[in-house]
This record gives C-alpha cells, structure tokens and sequence, in this order.
C-alpha cells in the first residue's frame, strides 16, 4: 500500500474517508478488514478484494442474478421482475445492447446540453462570491438527464429525489447491518412513487432503462461531489482545467471514489477464487474499491492506472455497467465548469442514510471569480 506524498492528499483522503466512517462505520470496518487478503471466507460470504480474483468473480463464475440479497433480487421484488439486472440468457443480451445504445456516444451527446444547462445555471453563484452546494446540483443534474433520456415530463429533482430513495431502498438491503423498522414498506413507496413521476412518458421498455438509470442517478449524485471534494483538498484544479489532462483525471477520480464500492452477488455453480474454493449457493461481496486500488493509491492524472484497472469500478466483461460513459461524461463536464473557480470546500455533512457512501452537503466557494458566461 502506497502512502500519498503531499500533506494535501491526504487531506483528501481523510475527508473523502468520512462518507464511509461517518455514514457506512460497519461497511468501512468490514471493507478495512479484508483489504490486505485478495479473497476471504466467512461463512457462506466470500469477500473478494483482489483484483485478478475480482475479474474472475464476474467472468468465470456463473451468478444467480435472481437470489436475494444481490441487485437482481432487489429489482425482482420491488418490481415485480423482468428487470436488466435480474433478466437471464438472450433477454439480458438484448436488453443491455438497447441500454447501451441509448447510453453510447450518440445517446450522451444527446443529453449532453442537458446537464450542461444545469451546471451552467447552478454554478452561476460562484462567479458572484456566493456559496453553492455540489449536492443538489449533481440531484438536478442527474434528474434533468433521467429525464430527457426517458422522455418523461416530470420534474428533474423529485425524479431524482425519487430514484435516489428507489434506489437505496435496494441497495441497502445487501449491506452490512441491521435492517431498519419499515424498511419494506419505504421501498415500495419510493418505487411506487418513482413508477408515478414516470408513468406519464415511460412506455415499453422504459422500464427497463429506469431501473438502470436509477442506478446512474445514485452514481452521479454520490460520485460528483466527492470528486470535486477531492480536487478541492488535493490540489488538482488545475489537471481539471487542462483539456488534455482532464480525460485521465475524471478516471482517476472515478476509480478512487468507486461510488458503489461493492458488488453483491451469489454463485450459481461452484468454482475457485485465488485458491478459495466457492460453492453454488455463497454469496460473493466483490469488492470494487480494493480491486481497482482506490484505498491504496492516490489519483494522478499525470501517470494514471491501467484503463483496464480504472473501469473496475464499473464492473466488466458483461456485468460492465452500460453507463459509465455518460457518468464520465458528466463528471468531465463538471469539473471544466468548477475549475476556472478554483472552489474550496467549506461545509460538507455525509449523508447518512444514501445506499452508496457520499455526502448528503457538500458546499464550496470560489477562490477566483469568474464571471458567468
């Protein structure tokens, strides 16, 4: 494990640290705990940080996309099934090939001026001195595009307010931890009122793209600030605002933040993990965050991790998420629009009960105005 050589990233790190410590403490210790050793056993849960045995996991071994406990099985049971993340065979080829072209490089140029109405406005306060807070901003944001991807007409922020509450509804499911009185019935009133907020120009498969969409919303919203905070507290504005490095920098900063820092998943068949037998039935907590070095090394767009390593994040092979080009996309633009202000970060409260580590405020001021264009 490498140690960050300047006083400001670890700075960073200590900050960025707080959204699990402060929101997550048990998912934190468990994540600490395991880190040093590529695969773990305990019980019938296999914990997997390496990153060869990470690959492998989701290359090699057959999943059962359907079991409780894992994305699927929360899909299936707050909507009844037939969901990208629990369908299987052809269905599941086919409906990844439809989200991924509304997702490809067409799809994000499309709702590329989209996001940007909303960065351009919502950062328009920075130019005059004022505060702003990153947190509903990347809400907005990610809501605005939901909203131009599904077509629908119902308002950026209470779609986005909605799949946030959707989403981690089922996500917190599979993490560490007791579960919390009534958390049943909150999951199928946030999915109840998600279904509403779509149901006016979601048709067909829509279904099926918003339920991935959900998870790119919990992404953006998590994703974005912590980004940004660590731009803030390490120093790396300037990579930001450099057309050339910036590419390099919005994978770096994908990778370290890893906003879904874990994969729950469960076997279908036995195999062998890094010498760990695994049995059908174990579910596997594959861990992105240890596999794609985010704990251990600092972001450094000048001499950046293996493309192949960075994307981990997003999963691979074909549980690779369809939309982690339009989050890079997103984040790309987010931080060309903060860095000409050189923001510093003022106030930042995590978020304490967001399926995925992130932080609930996270609210910056300019240290060079510039102003709106």
């Amino acid at each position: 494990m490498s140690t960050d050589p300047r006083p400001s990233l670890r700075a960073a790190r200590r900050r960025d640290r707080q959204v699990y410590t402060r929101s997550h403490p048990l998912l934190f210790a468990v994540l600490a705990a395991v880190r040093r050793r590529p695969v773990v056993r305990v019980g019938r849960a296999v914990l997997v940080s390496g990153t060869g045995a990470y690959r492998h996991a989701l290359t090699r071994i057959p999943l059962d996309r359907t079991a409780v406990g894992t994305t699927g099985g929360a899909a299936r049971e707050l909507s009844g099934g037939g969901l990208l993340f629990d369908q299987e065979g052809a269905g599941h080829r086919d409906t990844r090939r439809g989200v991924a072209a509304d997702l490809g490089s067409a799809g994000v140029e499309r709702l590329r001026p989209v996001w940007r109405e909303v960065l351009t406005r919502r950062l328009a306060p920075l130019g005059a001195g004022d505060e702003v807070d990153l947190v509903p901003l990347a809400r907005e944001l990610a809501g605005a595009s939901l909203r131009a991807l599904l077509g629908t007409q119902a308002d950026a922020c209470a779609l986005a307010s909605a799949a946030s509450d959707a989403a981690a509804a089922a996500v917190r499911d599979h993490l560490p931890g007791p579960r919390r009185p009534g958390a049943a019935r909150e999951a199928a009133a946030a999915t109840a009122r998600l279904e509403a907020l779509l149901a006016d120009g979601a048709a067909g498969e829509a279904g099926l793209r918003a339920m991935l969409a959900v998870a790119a919303v919990n992404t953006t919203v998590a994703a974005l600030p912590r980004a940004a905070a660590w731009c803030a507290d390490a120093g790396l504005w300037a990579e930001a605002a450099d057309d050339r490095l910036r590419p390099a920098l919005v994978g770096e900063l994908l990778r370290v933040t890893a906003p879904s820092p874990l994969l729950p998943r469960v076997a279908a068949a036995d195999g062998v993990l890094d010498g760990c037998p695994v049995r059908a039935g174990d579910r596997l907590i594959l861990i992105a965050r240890h596999a794609a070095g985010a704990h251990s090394e600092p972001p450094d767009a000048h001499r950046p991790a293996e493309p192949a390593l960075a994307r981990l994040v997003f999963g691979t092979g074909p549980h690779a998420c369809p939309g982690a080009r339009l989050a890079r996309a997103q984040l790309d633009d987010a931080l060309a629009a903060l860095a000409p202000h050189r923001p510093t970060v003022v106030r930042a409260r995590a978020d304490r009960h967001a399926a995925l580590p992130g932080w609930r405020s996270l609210t910056v001021r300019a240290t060079t105005l510039v102003e709106s264009g």
